[in-house]
């Protein structure tokens, strides 16, 4: 076989079918497909993520997307979140929009209970899928609420499904899953709306798999987020270009120069028989909302610590030290030992643990680049340290595990281990009132508490809506008269 015919950096399996899989799961699928627990779990990520492009809608970072795509214009196709009754084109929407949500790191997180394919190895599904849906509605107008959660179901299948099944490499080569994988639900959830059917359906995969990028270098910087917005526009641009006839690969997933092989190094062969839809991924393993605007391999860390302080009365003046066991897996991609910006803060875990030091939680206000600069934390942050420990790495990657020690100055000591069953995760989920004060805190000095409350209960409400863009109007300020 001559050297063209094979791929050397990748392990592929011969005649996989991928790409017409999931086409043909896009055209076929039904609302009446979809098990209860699938529409209860996707209406609380469709809350989640409502509320997380708000709180992302006054960021700096989307601000100045926002205001480029003011001043560029174009076809008013679509709402921009935070711009008042602004349209701008549909894929230049879903990168404003797609930024937005995963501005704050706080948009929820794909569980897998593969021990090598876990936490940051896997995507954030319902900003790509949840954006691809609502842009698309905007261009094809009419939408009903069950047309619109089966389409951002679908999206949230096909992108989670490829996510679980290429192989690991794709993260540990330094490519950022949710830039990549992400640009596939975006596709799917719109191509489900605007009804691509056939060869333009699949040759939509092969646009969409060669606009896919986003690298891992960028975490802790304004283009970490963009990685999200850019996927939504690419699926966005890889449905509209399908539907006017652009050609592409269509099996684009598949074979040894398709996207599984040059991102990942291959596919798991034997988790391709899982199919999509046979088994959801929304409902089993799972999906992680998170309670914390950060990195989710913080998050157990951060909830032993909120536990220490309260239960020994901790004040910040009297914390001599305070170190951080893990294992290489929770130690590597939280790459910060001091953060100087918010950005920053959000992958540093002793910024994380100064901020529950300081002000009892970390959400919102504490993740500004105000708070994070300030003279308390970075001195905190001083205090702080992280450490590798060979009896956590021993243990495996299938947990979160992570123990925390404070001494104070008086010599006490303090000592836990976080809890393995983290909060917001399949076995131990956020109830639907933490839900909504979460959502709540997105909008806090965005939306007034009308607008929030009609936000929240129209997003429960989502099967009874005529026409789904109006939870686009409801992003918008000054929403009350809508």
């Amino acid at each position: 076989m001559s050297s063209i015919q094979t791929n050397p950096f990748a392990t592929t399996p011969s005649n996989t079918t991928m790409t017409e899989d999931a086409a043909k799961f896009i055209e076929t699928v039904a609302f009446e497909d979809m098990p209860p627990n699938v529409l209860q779990i996707g209406t609380r990520c469709l809350l989640d993520g409502l509320g997380l492009y708000v709180a992302g809608s006054d960021d700096e970072c989307v601000n100045i997307l926002a205001r480029l795509a003011e001043e560029t214009g174009g076809k008013e196709e679509a709402l921009l979140p935070g711009r008042d009754g602004v349209k701008v084109p549909a894929p230049v929407a879903a990168r404003v929009m797609g930024t937005a949500g995963h501005a704050h790191d706080w948009d929820d997180s794909q569980v897998s209970h593969d021990p090598d394919h876990v936490y940051g190895l896997l995507t954030h599904p319902t900003i790509p899928a949840l954006t691809g849906a609502l842009v698309a509605a905007q261009l094809h107008g009419g939408v009903s609420g069950k047309e619109f959660m089966l389409a951002f179901m679908t999206g949230f299948e096909v992108e989670t499904k490829i996510s679980e099944w290429i192989l690991p490499q794709l993260y540990k080569r330094g490519f950022h899953s949710s830039g990549t994988v992400g640009t596939f639900g975006a596709y799917a959830a719109a191509a489900k709306i605007l009804h691509l059917q056939g060869d333009a359906l699949r040759r939509g995969f092969g646009i969409a798999a060669s606009l896919a990028a986003g690298i891992r270098v960028n975490f802790g910087t304004m283009t970490k987020p963009l990685h999200v917005g850019r996927a939504c526009e690419n699926g966005l641009t890889a449905a509209i270009l399908a539907r006017a006839g652009y050609t592409a690969d269509p099996a684009a997933l598949d074979g040894i120069w398709g996207f599984c092989a040059v991102f990942g190094g291959g596919v798991a062969p034997e988790k391709l028989s899982q199919g999509f839809g046979k088994t959801w991924s929304i409902d089993y393993p799972g999906v992680s909302i998170k309670p914390y605007p950060c990195g989710v391999l913080t998050h157990p860390s951060a909830d032993l610590m909120v536990k220490l302080v309260k239960e020994n009365n901790i004040d910040s003046k009297d914390i001599a030290r305070i170190t951080l066991f893990a294992g290489s897996n929770i130690l590597n991609p939280i790459r910060y030992p001091i953060a100087k910006n918010a950005l920053q803060a959000k992958f540093s875990l002793p910024a994380i643990l100064a901020m529950i030091v300081i002000n009892g939680k970390a959400g919102k206000k504490e993740f500004t680049d105000e708070f994070v600069s300030s003279e308390a934390m970075q001195s905190m942050q001083q205090r702080i340290s992280t450490q590798f420990s060979p009896e956590i790495e021993a243990q495996g990657f299938d947990k979160m595990r992570s123990s925390i020690e404070i001494e104070l100055n008086d010599g006490r000591l303090y000592r836990g281990d976080a809890d393995e069953r983290y909060r917001g995760g399949p076995d131990n989920p956020l109830t639907d009132g933490e839900l909504e004060d979460k959502v709540a805190s997105c909008a806090e000095g965005v939306l007034s508490v009308a607008e929030t409350t009609r936000l929240i209960e129209s997003a429960w409400k989502i099967l009874d809506l005529q026409d789904a863009t109006y939870l686009m109007a409801l992003l918008q300020k000054n929403n009350s008269s809508r």
